[in-house]
Formats: C-alpha cells, sequence, structure tokens
C-alpha cells in the first residue's frame, strides 16, 4: 500500500509542473498580439501571475479541505480544477479572448495549490520526516523537473522560431495533450488506494495557529520568494534570448534549466538522506548568487558555442550561467518545505496550506522582474539575487525551530 501511494504522489509531481509551465509559454503567444515592446512582455507574464495568484487565494482553503476531507478526495478535486482550467484555457481561442484564457490559468492556479498541497506532506510523512522525508520528495522533484523541461521544448516546437501571428489555437494540440492527461490521471487515482496518514480527514482540535511556530512562518517567506526565483530565471531568459535566436531556440535553451533541475533533484535524492535540508540550500543559495551576478557582470561581452535543435550556434555565456542555475534551485522547494514544517504534528495540514498561499511569489516576484526587464533585461536579475539572498538567510538563521515547546501530537 505504502509503495502505490508513493507512485501515485509522484505522478502528481509531475502534474503540478506541466500545468505550471504551460502558462509562461502560452502567455507569450497573448502577449505577442499588443504592439508595443514593454507592453507585450508585461502582457505575457500576467497569464502566469493569475496562475499563481490562485496560490493566495485556495492556499489555506486548500490546507483545510486537506484536512477535513483527507489526501485522495483533495487529489481527486485538484486534478477535475485541473482539468477545467485546461479547457477554459482552449476556450479562449474559440472566443479570441485574452480574459477567459486569465480565468483558466486561474483555474490551473487552483489545480497546482491542492496538488501541492497534497503531495509535499504526504510524501514527507511516507518518508518519516527528516532527511529521509526530504530525500523522498527530491526523487518526486525529478518527475517534477522531467515534466517542467518538456513543456517549454514541447511548446516550442509547436509555434517555431516566431511569435509573430501565432494564435492561442496553434498549441491546440498541447492543450488537447494536457486534458487527456488530466483525465487519465483522475481515473488512476480514482482506483488507486491511498493510505490515508493517522488523522486525516478527522476532526482535530488546535490549540493555536501554525503561525505560533517561527520557523514556518520564515519559511512560507522563503518560499515566496523561491518561487518567484524558480519562475522568473526562466521566464526572462525566453524574453532575453529571443530577439536573437527566436523563439523555438530560446525556448529549447531555457528548457535546459528544467533539464538541470531534473539533475539536481536527481542527485539531491541520492544524497539526501544524508546531506541535511540546510546544509544544501546553504551551499546552491550561495552558488546561485554568484552565478546570476556573474551573468549581470558579463552581459553580452563573451559568446560560446552551443548545441541548440540540431545545429551549433553562438549563445551569450550570460545565458549559460543564468540556465545553470536550475542546478541551485532543484533542491529549494523541498528543502525549504522539510525545514518549515519539521516538527508541526498535527499542525501539518493547515501549514501546507499556508505554505500554498505564499507560493503567489511566482506570479508577483517574476512581474516586478519584468517592469525592470523592460528596460535591462539582465540587470532585471538583482530582483532573483535578492530573493535567494533571503532563502540563505532562513537556511543560516530561520529555519531552526524555536518553538519546541508547543504540544503538536
Amino acid at each position: 500500500m505504502r509503495i502505490i501511494t508513493i507512485v501515485a504522489m509522484m505522478f502528481l509531481y509531475a502534474m503540478i509542473s506541466f500545468v505550471t509551465n504551460l502558462a509562461a509559454p502560452v502567455g507569450k503567444i497573448w502577449g505577442a498580439s499588443f504592439d508595443d515592446p514593454a507592453q507585450a512582455e508585461r502582457m505575457g507574464m500576467l497569464g502566469n501571475l493569475f496562475n499563481f495568484l490562485a496560490y493566495l487565494v485556495m492556499g489555506i482553503p486548500a490546507g483545510n479541505f486537506l484536512a477535513k476531507y483527507g489526501y485522495k478526495k483533495t487529489a481527486l478535486t485538484a486534478i477535475f480544477l485541473g482539468f477545467i482550467g485546461i479547457s477554459v484555457q482552449w476556450l479562449s481561442g474559440v472566443f479570441d479572448s485574452f480574459y477567459v484564457y486569465l480565468f483558466g490559468a486561474l483555474l490551473g492556479g487552483f489545480c497546482v495549490c491542492m496538488l501541492n498541497t497534497v503531495v509535499n506532506p504526504m510524501l514527507n510523512l511516507l518518508g518519516g520526516g527528516g532527511n529521509r522525508g526530504n530525500q523522498l520528495n527530491l526523487v518526486g522533484g525529478t518527475l517534477n523537473s522531467l515534466s517542467g523541461s518538456l513543456t517549454p521544448m514541447l511548446v516550442g516546437a509547436i509555434i517555431g522560431e516566431s511569435l509573430a501571428g501565432k494564435q492561442i489555437d496553434d498549441v491546440n494540440v498541447v492543450l488537447y495533450i494536457a486534458m487527456a492527461v488530466f483525465a487519465v490521471v483522475y481515473l488512476v487515482i480514482r482506483l488507486t488506494p491511498i493510505a490515508e496518514p493517522a488523522g486525516a480527514g478527522q476532526q482535530v482540535t488546535y490549540e493555536r495557529s501554525p503561525w505560533a511556530f517561527r520557523h514556518l512562518t520564515l519559511g512560507v517567506i522563503a518560499i515566496f520568494f523561491y518561487v518567484g526565483v524558480e519562475v522568473g530565471i526562466p521566464a526572462t531568459l525566453i524574453s532575453y534570448l529571443t530577439p536573437k535566436l527566436g523563439f523555438a531556440a530560446a525556448g529549447f535553451i531555457a528548457a535546459r534549466y528544467w533539464i538541470l533541475m531534473l539533475i539536481g533533484r536527481f542527485i539531491g535524492s541520492a544524497i539526501g538522506g544524508k546531506v541535511s535540508s540546510r546544509t544544501m540550500v546553504i551551499c546552491v543559495a550561495t552558488a546561485a548568487i554568484a552565478l546570476m551576478v556573474a551573468a549581470i557582470c558579463i552581459g553580452d561581452s563573451i559568446m560560446v558555442k552551443s548545441f541548440v535543435q540540431g545545429s551549433v550556434i553562438e549563445v551569450p555565456l550570460a545565458s549559460t550561467l543564468l540556465v545553470l542555475c536550475g542546478l541551485c534551485t532543484s533542491v529549494m522547494w523541498t528543502s525549504i518545505f522539510n525545514m518549515a514544517t519539521e516538527g508541526l504534528g498535527k499542525y501539518t495540514a493547515k501549514a501546507s496550506g499556508i505554505f500554498m498561499m505564499m507560493v503567489v511569489g511566482g506570479g508577483i516576484v517574476p512581474q516586478i522582474q519584468s517592469l525592470i526587464a523592460s528596460h535591462d533585461i539582465l540587470f532585471s536579475y538583482i530582483v532573483p539575487i535578492i530573493s535567494v539572498a533571503y532563502i540563505l538567510f532562513y537556511a543560516l538563521v530561520g529555519s531552526k525551530n524555536v518553538n519546541k515547546d508547543i504540544k503538536v501530537d
């Protein structure tokens, strides 16, 4: 039963990045319909913003839903919302409405918020918490990264080199695939016996708010910045490279960021049983800051050879440094979640909902970055640099549980 539950959670992990990473490239198509380049950049990121605003609205309700109805019902509800969200995005092409697309992106955000609320605490519990719980989440993260890598590649291959004149109908095949996958996953999860942890779906008495735990409070701030970094680096990288290389090549290179996240999570899952979450985050956060600072300083001054879509072309070294950040961000999500929820006991379900609420950073932080990027794309990476600096602070200082006296049974 435990193995079946783990496999089911791993599959849901992959669905999260598929829905999330679909919002940005589809949004780029809508953004390209606006004549002003700066407006096109901002509008193109709105779908991503709406996708993550859903976390702010749905985070706490998702945690409450999980606590009341358990893991399986929460997962099934999330998958149903995902199917509806993708269907609405398809309808946006039928009605030629940008606003219908934004509504579909919002529904997709509700879906991934609820899925995240399920898979993270469930895998942490199945692993027994601590390093093992983090290790199991990192294994799931490898599937998440694989799905995230394939999504921009698939959209880029379908769209081609230029966004000019493209319509949402041009990615209908991707949306059809997404709807089919959601339908199949719904049936699979429905028929899969998922073992609920003790107390799940039962009435629980909470003596105080989860916010009483300092390491959780600081942890949700860290995840706000982290998701903004994870989304902002590759999304802005596409904007940086598209005028130089074309949309398809830019998407191909940006996909390497997610491939490196896959590799990083694979490595992290291999060493996660021996290396603490805190140590991992300290190391990768330091490296990420160094890489982004170097990219800003180098700019377009150095070009390197790169194999892209069957041929060797010259690309800015700065883009390679930014792609390498995928190795650094790969272990941050699960490690921050692990540190923030460690020792919470019965408060874990509600804490997970609060945690998910702050994933709204994936919409807000890249939007702030895009405002700067409309003037200087590479300098806009100062936003993720500041964000990662806070994450480093959290690992060094803020992650210590100073509320061990609070009863969590």
